[in-house]
């Protein structure tokens, strides 16, 4: 059977679009503070109107009328902003079961993440992500890439050509780019993708190499793969040839997602004790957390010496200050699931390491937001709080421009134009954490 006739049948099993009550609920945040994201700054003392799934007004308190019978949140003192995108996210395995696939969904909408771009899928994620889009399961946005493009399941041009056409007709968002693809089966899978109109995103294969994965317009460049060796390595990195590999990535506008938290433990000397202690833990299964400690036991065991691994984050730092710089656009993402990266709870330690990259706070926070409809071509659709917007925000009780700790003071998030207040968001983390005691 082939990837599309299964993606067929499973799509047939999902039933028909729920109908959409006669009368759509209104929701008003009132008199809060707004940080629109589309353009710099913060509009005070707002009343902002969501009608259904979209905000239908944005203006002064004093000027704006709320109807009676909507739900009134009182936003004093608070701050809204739009819903954050997670650009490297990974969704359960298929056979994850129902309970933790929920639980996975939940602590990225927990975290006021309500866009996930996968990067590693499956043909049961198409069905996920129809089932969150119909109301059926509450969850983020998800753009679902087909299985990895790996040396080992493309091992020539024309299986790499076939898989490329088989993810397009089952109805994937775009392709995953991994490691080990021959330059000859990566410029066939490239060349299949642009006429099929399929975007392609992910790692550079070495022997592929930066520079012509930028010619070959690859959507974005995930975790600086292959950054550090194309200027040098910290030893041999100069100003030149940042500066080289800078200029061709904004000449080619392809983005960057950095993953700079997760190298961070990666390369970090953090041990599994301190690592174990992230309160967030507690969300995630005891058979994750045991894997992790394992996969970091076995990395510290093997080289580079810690000294040479401090030395490369510092030059990641370098490079992706010097990518901002320029003006190439960059987008956050985490790698979550990945070595102590909890859904959700990973983009603020993302964000802060961004900041220690020497981002300002506002660069960062349009990157996870505004930045992310950017890339998807979705600017009248998501990433901003403003009229005709998805009704996807969050809500803080204190203003992340001043510090990026107050992303993580949440009041509330709406997801898709469903409230959940901060009672009921801790209500279900407490009920997924007892699960995993």
């Amino acid at each position: 059977m082939t990837i599309v006739t299964v993606a067929l049948a499973a799509l047939a099993l999902q039933g028909s679009v729920l109908p959409r009550p006669s009368q759509e609920p209104v929701v008003a945040f009132v008199d809060v503070h707004v940080l629109p994201m589309n353009r710099d700054g913060v509009l005070d003392h707002q009343t902002v109107v969501v009608r259904g799934n979209r905000v239908t007004t944005v203006g002064p308190v004093a000027q704006v009328h709320v109807v009676a019978g909507a739900t009134v949140i009182d936003g004093r003192g608070k701050y809204l902003m739009p819903g954050l995108g997670e650009m490297h996210g990974h969704l359960p395995n298929p056979g994850a079961g129902a309970e933790l696939t929920e639980n996975v969904l939940f602590l990225y909408v927990a975290n006021g993440v309500t866009t996930v771009r996968g990067m590693q899928g499956a043909l049961a994620h198409l069905e996920l992500k129809a089932r969150i889009a119909r109301g059926e399961l509450l969850g983020p946005r998800l753009w679902v890439p087909g299985p990895p493009l790996t040396g080992n399941a493309a091992p020539t041009p024309q299986i790499g050509r076939r898989l490329v056409e088989e993810q397009q007709a089952a109805g994937f968002d775009h392709l995953k780019i991994h490691e080990g693809l021959t330059r000859e089966t990566y410029d066939t899978i490239v060349a299949t993708a642009k006429r099929v109109g399929m975007r392609f995103a992910g790692h550079v294969p070495d022997s592929v190499g930066v520079y012509h994965v930028l010619e070959s317009g690859q959507a974005s460049i995930d975790h600086l793969d292959n950054y550090v060796e194309t200027v040098g390595g910290p030893d041999s990195a100069d100003d030149a040839r940042i500066a080289q590999v800078v200029t061709a990535t904004c000449s080619a506008r392809a983005w960057t997602v950095p993953t700079m938290a997760l190298w961070e433990t990666v390369l970090g000397t953090e041990d599994s004790a301190s690592l174990a202690a992230r309160p967030e833990l507690r969300y995630v299964p005891q058979a994750w957390r045991t894997n992790w400690a394992q996969q970091l036991a076995q990395l510290r065991r093997s080289p580079p010496p810690p000294k040479e691994r401090i030395a490369t984050l510092a030059l990641r730092r370098r490079i992706l200050k010097a990518l901002q710089n320029a003006g190439c656009p960059i987008a956050v993402g985490t790698d979550s699931p990945q070595l102590y990266s909890v859904p959700g709870f990973s983009m603020l330690r993302e964000m802060r390491s961004m900041s220690a990259a020497g981002l300002s706070t506002q660069q960062i926070l349009r990157e996870a937001t505004w930045d992310v409809a950017r890339y998807f071509g979705a600017e009248q659709e998501v990433g901003s709080v403003g009229v005709g917007q998805r009704a996807d925000l969050l809500l803080l009780n204190g203003n992340p421009l001043s510090d990026l700790a107050n992303v993580g003071r949440r009041a509330g998030v709406m997801v898709n134009g469903r409230w959940l207040a901060e009672p009921e968001i801790e209500a279900r983390l407490e009920r997924i954490a007892a699960a995993y005691q």
